[in-house]
């Protein structure tokens, strides 16, 4: 990409902080309209008739950017040639994340290691394990910083190299007994954010952190997990992006195991060793030989520009999320003008993006 202007920097930050404006529709209203400066102009438009919209406030996205600089970090945009090529094959890949560290280490190979939070001693030591010798080995271990499995993985590995990924802004330490390792991992490897700085890790955006650690790596290992534990939900993110999936088997007595067990039941690679990872992620060609995975829907939603005319899609929605290819489908419109209505919809608030590339009609 071509080097931003501090004028188009700024106008990316406070299009991405507007109401309404998630990863998918940012994208599309770049792509529509050149530029975030333009797409800011006309987005009350877009919004809706009454008026009521308005942009994020220019003095708010100031201070974020002074707050930024202040813990020592810098954005990096989407288009940027530093940016995670895996992580940008998402269709739901955060537009602009704030970092600080070594970004180089997102172009190496890597493993995310994820697990419970209230792990046993013997997982805590094979985690470690796990990530130590895939360190060795010239792995990067990805993780999010939680008590537990992903503490004693960045631990294991940030000599050899590790990336942090928090719920927080990138000045906040979560969970506070971490802050030292949060600094380490700065430091000594790359720590990323999705949210601004100052914002307090809240339940809603652990998911959104997940799906960054899925996205980051060829391959997720799930240490130990409960049932509908937040690893799982890592690991099914992984699986939709057409990444490994691999898990580590416990004893079916104790329920910390039930969520990895399941997962091997459900198509996960069974691992028991480093070695066994590493086998699965060097031979990684994009089609991964698990088959933990959801259905996922097959449209390109960066083929088209934009139409002038939005498609009246409105009429075909309910709460339940359905997929965008079968909206275009059923609509009998481009695909284009179906992308327009849905933008449209989003930005007025009352249309909810889900995992999969499908959307549903908010609550």
């Amino acid at each position: 990409m071509t080097a931003l202007s501090q004028e188009e920097a700024f106008a990316r930050i406070r299009l991405l902080r507007s109401p309404n404006v998630g990863p998918v529709s940012y994208r599309q209203l770049l792509r529509r309209f050149g530029t975030a400066q333009a797409a800011l102009v006309a987005l009350p438009d877009l919004a809706g008739r009454s008026g009521a919209y308005r942009v994020a406030d220019e003095g708010r996205v100031a201070n974020e950017v002074a707050a930024v600089r202040g813990a020592g970090a810098r954005y990096l945009f989407h288009d940027a040639a530093e940016y995670p090529v895996l992580l940008a094959e998402l269709d739901s890949a955060p537009p602009i994340l704030t970092c600080r560290g070594d970004t180089t280490l997102a172009a190496k190979p890597c493993v995310a290691i994820v697990g419970a939070r209230n792990a046993s001693a013997a997982a805590v030591k094979l985690a470690r394990q796990f990530a130590g010798d895939l360190a060795d080995a010239g792995f990067v271990v990805v993780s999010g910083l939680a008590r537990g499995i992903d503490g004693a993985a960045h631990q294991a590995s940030l000599n050899g190299g590790t990336i942090g990924v928090i719920a927080s802004g990138i000045d906040i330490a979560y969970p506070p007994e971490h802050a030292d390792l949060q600094e380490q991992v700065a430091s000594q490897g790359l720590l990323l954010a999705e949210q601004p700085p100052g914002t307090e890790p809240l339940a809603r955006h652990f998911p959104s952190r997940n799906r960054i650690i899925a996205g980051l790596a060829a391959g997720t290992v799930v240490v130990e997990a409960a049932p509908k534990s937040g690893s799982l939900i890592t690991a099914r993110l992984a699986g939709e992006a057409g990444r490994e999936v691999m898990a580590v088997p416990g004893s079916p007595l104790d329920a910390r195991a039930q969520g990895c067990n399941q997962l091997i039941r459900d198509g996960a690679i069974l691992v028991q060793s480093a070695d066994d990872v590493i086998e699965l992620i060097s031979a990684f060609s994009g089609a991964p030989r698990s088959t933990f995975r959801e259905s996922v829907a097959s449209f390109d939603y960066g083929s088209d520009e934009l139409a002038d005319t939005p498609a009246d899609v409105a009429g075909l929605l309910t709460v339940a999320p359905i997929g965008v290819d079968e909206l275009i489908r059923q609509s009998g419109e481009s695909a284009a003008a179906v992308q327009l209505a849905l933008l449209e919809l989003e930005l007025s608030g009352r249309l909810v993006r889900h995992a999969a590339g499908r959307v549903s009609l908010t609550l």
